[in-house]
């Protein structure tokens, strides 16, 4: 295996499947089969999600409601996500612990570091849920963050696209991917990988990023066997 210890990013609307708003189960258990075959590799895992599925903050703000109150609502919603992804790798026979940013002491634990290091290091997934616990940031700076305070090898952000391309491959069919492709081009090229704020925060700290396609069975533990699968960014 390329990496010992890694930070999965997942979108809320990932865990849609087909549908267009909630939870897929049938999505759900096959993320928790992805995961436990790299668990069963000695992977250490944690994870991020987002809560688009359920509700986004920034949309609740763009209708008149309070950017605040509808962030606060987002992480409440990210939580809920981890709850049902954490029954799901459960039900696949992987040990897991959920904390949360913001404290929900009757459903997770509270984000404490050193006890986050220490399940990993047990062979737990932690599910971080709640985001940074503070508005105006989004899941990918609660990623990108948590990702540092584990030491974690690299971030692999899953998605519905196989990699990075010059523009969005779903609307323009000529369209090309990168394989590698450094932080500062992916500025000066305008891609859209993370935004600002947690794309800098894993460039400052040379962090590397792995965009793929989650949803092709058998990605995730190509992706950390070293395989050249989707688009890595780094410096």
């Amino acid at each position: 295996m390329k990496y010992k210890r890694v930070l999965l990013k997942l979108s809320g609307e990932a865990l849609m499947g087909n549908r267009q708003y909630g939870i897929d189960p049938e999505r759900l258990a096959e993320y928790a089969d992805e995961i436990k075959s790299i668990v069963d590799e000695g992977i250490e895992v944690a994870i991020v999600i987002g809560g688009g599925n359920i509700f986004r903050g920034v949309a609740g703000a763009s209708k008149g409601m309070d950017r605040v109150q509808g962030d606060h609502m987002g992480m409440l919603a990210t939580v809920i996500n981890g709850l049902a992804l954490q029954g799901a790798c459960e039900d696949a026979g992987i040990q897991t612990r959920l904390q949360s940013a913001i404290q929900i002491n009757e459903v997770a634990e509270p984000f404490i570091r050193r006890r986050a290091i220490r399940h990993l290091e047990k062979g737990r997934v932690v599910i971080f849920g709640g985001g940074t616990g503070n508005p105006y940031f989004t899941t990918d700076s609660a990623a990108v963050l948590r990702a540092i305070e584990i030491n974690a090898d690299v971030i692999l952000k899953g998605t519905r696209v196989d990699g990075i391309y010059t523009a969005d491959p779903e609307k323009d069919k000529l369209a090309t991917k990168f394989d590698f492709i450094t932080f500062d081009e992916v500025l000066k090229k305008g891609l859209k990988v993370m935004d600002t704020t947690a794309f800098t925060l894993s460039q400052e700290n040379e962090l590397p990023i792995i965009v793929f396609d989650m949803n092709k069975r058998g990605n995730l533990l190509k992706v950390v066997s070293g395989k050249n699968i989707g688009t890595t960014v780094n410096l």
